[in-house]
Parts: structure tokens; C-alpha cells; sequence
């Protein structure tokens, strides 16, 4: 389990908060379209729909995967100047975000580069709660960069609301285990940060790229480009897979996404809250900057479907999940690689039930 960082600022005083448990959290997705390493300005874009947030009562705002830099394009960046760009979890950025969760009563999720204690870089996303904790999480399986290293532990923690959060980045959410080991941690609540969509999938029926001419036109042909969120490498690759995710575990999902372009690629937003049914509480296809807003029955996650039926679980006969079978690839090479999977016959542990019978 992923300990607070506490960090000391004496001239900031948190405001009171609740700490008995809630049955409903006001949440908040933003979509934005962040500016290749333009930190100021991203962090303007921050600060302004976190006002819009607080002004609408809202408990927790998430933003974007690695939000506060953009992300796509730290892929053509030599690794020293990821370095150069990458902070520590106390630095000025995620201190300034903290200030504001203060300033405003509220979580608030942001995606960074972070430079660990060890000099290692992360794609890192910080929650900074209102009574001053910040929590960290580090991308499970992390592929933009080979400067960029892999997290190696799940993040959930508590609130002052008595609600327990959990925090996966995109492609997290992609391995089904890792939900699952977020749900049985205890989290109520998944913070499902992304940059997503548009993307150039090796898988045939997957995502493919929008051409970026649709996005440069929307505001003279907004109809093409919401068809395109709307569409096979938008919206319809998320309803694939997304509300599982939150069925399966009873979690409620806070789902943000960058929009627009993303070096050579349009993300497609897509913004949305699913209760722990996996229904769409609220969301959007518009083609701009933006934040829906939703309020989470807690009341429902005792008797949700994924709730009941992880009660009936057996984990004795899970064992398999956690032995390697000698074909695993490493995050990158599994993203990018054009060599399909092994489909085999037999797998290793067919081999050791035969040589037991």
C-alpha cells in the first residue's frame, strides 16, 4: 500500500474537513489538451477548472495522465532532457497543486514526470488531499520512454471523507488484475487517469489514429470530429472494456482523458463517471477543454453486483495468475512489438498438472 507523503508548509492552513464517512462524492473528470512542456500554462488550466469545481461543491477533480507536461511527444526527448523536465514529489509543481486542494476543500489528481529518491523517472500521478497529504502513484507498466521506469506497487488510501481512493494509469486499467487488486485493497473509488484514444493499436479491431485535419477544423466542422469520439477509436473502445472495470469490482470510476492533439496523435476526451454498475453517470464528446461533474452513490456498493460476487471468490484456485509462463514481455515490447502472442496448445502449467497425475 502506497504511505502518505506529508509535506511541511507552514504559512498554509488546511480547512476543516468532514471525517465521517459520506453515502455521496460530488466527483470531477476534466479533459484538456495539455501544452508540450509547458508547465506554467498547464498548471493555469489546473487552477482554473479546480475554481469551476470548488464553486460546484466538488469533493474530487482528476486530471489527465501526465497533465502538467503533456505526454506523447516525451517519447522523441533524449533522456536528458527528461531529466531535465521531471520533478520530485516535493517539488514546485505538485507543491503548488497541494496548495490549491487546501485553498479549495478538495482532492485534486495530477499527472507528472517524477524523478524518484533514487534519480529513476516515473510517470507519476499525485492526489493532493485537503489536509495536506499527498499521495502518490507510479505507473504499473510504463512504455513512453526507456528513460521511464515501472511502478511497483498499487496506491490506495484513505480521505477525509472516509471514502477509500484508488489511483490506476491508463494502461493499469487495461490488465484486469490490477483492478481487482485495487477493489480488494479497499478502494470504493478509482482515479482512471489517461491519454487515450486515437491511438496507433497493433491489434487489427483496436484503436487506430484520427487524422489530425479533423481536429484542426472543429471549430468549422465540429459534427466530423465528435463522430470520431464518438466512434470505434473513441467512445466505442472505451464502452469495450471501461464499465467492466467498474461492474466486476463495484468501484465507482472517475475516468479522465487529454483531448485533441497529442504530438502526432488526437486524443479523443471522452470524460466520464460510471457507478460501481458500470453505468455512465455523466460524460462527453465534445471536442475542447472540459469537465463533467457527478455525484457517486456510495449507498449502492454494499449490494453492487462486483461486491457480491467477490464474496463468493476462491482464491485458492488463483495461484496461476501469478506465475510466469516464460513468454512475458517487458511494457515496452508488449506495446509495441508487431509479433503476435502465443496462442499455445499447452502452457507450462499444463505440463506440471500432467506430471502430477
Amino acid at each position: 500500500m502506497n504511505l502518505p507523503i506529508r509535506f511541511r508548509e507552514d504559512h498554509l492552513s488546511a480547512p476543516t474537513v468532514d471525517n465521517k464517512q459520506i453515502n455521496v462524492l460530488r466527483c470531477a473528470s476534466v479533459q484538456f489538451e495539455a501544452m508540450p512542456d509547458a508547465k506554467e500554462r498547464n498548471l493555469e488550466r489546473i487552477k482554473h477548472f479546480v475554481r469551476e469545481a470548488a464553486s460546484d461543491s466538488v469533493r474530487v477533480i482528476v486530471f489527465p495522465e501526465m497533465c502538467l507536461l503533456g505526454y506523447w511527444h516525451l517519447r522523441n526527448h533524449s533522456a536528458e532532457r527528461l531529466r531535465e523536465l521531471a520533478e520530485p514529489i516535493s517539488g514546485p509543481s505538485t507543491t503548488e497543486v497541494r496548495r490549491l486542494a487546501m485553498e479549495s476543500g478538495m482532492a485534486v489528481g495530477v499527472g507528472f514526470l517524477e524523478v524518484g529518491e533514487d534519480g529513476r523517472l516515473f510517470n507519476s500521478y499525485a492526489v493532493c488531499l485537503p489536509d495536506g497529504q499527498v499521495h502518490r502513484h507510479r505507473k504499473l507498466h510504463a512504455f513512453e520512454h526507456e528513460a521511464i521506469s515501472s511502478g511497483e506497487e498499487y496506491t490506495v488510501f484513505d480521505t477525509p471523507w472516509g471514502v477509500r481512493l484508488g489511483v490506476l494509469i491508463c494502461w493499469d486499467n487495461n490488465l484486469v488484475e490490477n483492478v481487482r487488486a485495487t477493489a480488494l485493497m479497499g478502494a470504493s473509488v478509482l482515479l482512471a487517469p489517461h491519454q487515450t484514444g486515437g491511438t496507433a493499436s497493433r491489434s487489427p479491431h483496436a484503436m487506430k489514429p484520427i487524422p489530425m485535419e479533423y481536429w484542426q477544423a472543429r471549430y468549422r466542422d465540429r459534427e466530423t470530429i465528435e463522430e470520431q469520439f464518438r466512434g470505434p477509436s473513441g467512445r466505442e473502445w472505451l464502452l469495450r472494456w471501461l464499465p467492466s472495470r467498474a461492474h466486476d469490482n463495484g468501484l465507482g470510476i472517475v475516468f479522465s482523458n487529454g483531448v485533441g492533439r497529442d504530438d502526432d496523435e488526437v486524443r479523443t476526451g471522452n470524460a466520464m463517471i460510471l457507478d460501481p454498475y458500470g453505468r455512465i453517470m455523466v460524460e462527453t464528446t465534445s471536442p475542447e477543454d472540459t469537465m463533467v461533474v457527478a455525484d457517486l452513490d456510495l449507498g449502492l456498493l454494499p449490494m453492487s453486483t462486483g461486491r457480491r460476487w467477490l464474496k463468493g471468490r476462491r482464491p485458492e484456485l488463483y495461484g496461476i495468475l501469478t506465475e510466469r509462463f516464460g513468454d512475458e514481455r517487458d511494457p515496452r515490447t508488449a506495446r509495441f512489438s508487431d509479433e503476435p502472442a502465443r496462442i499455445d496448445v499447452s502452457h507450462p502449467h499444463d505440463m506440471r498438472q500432467e506430471s502430477h497425475s
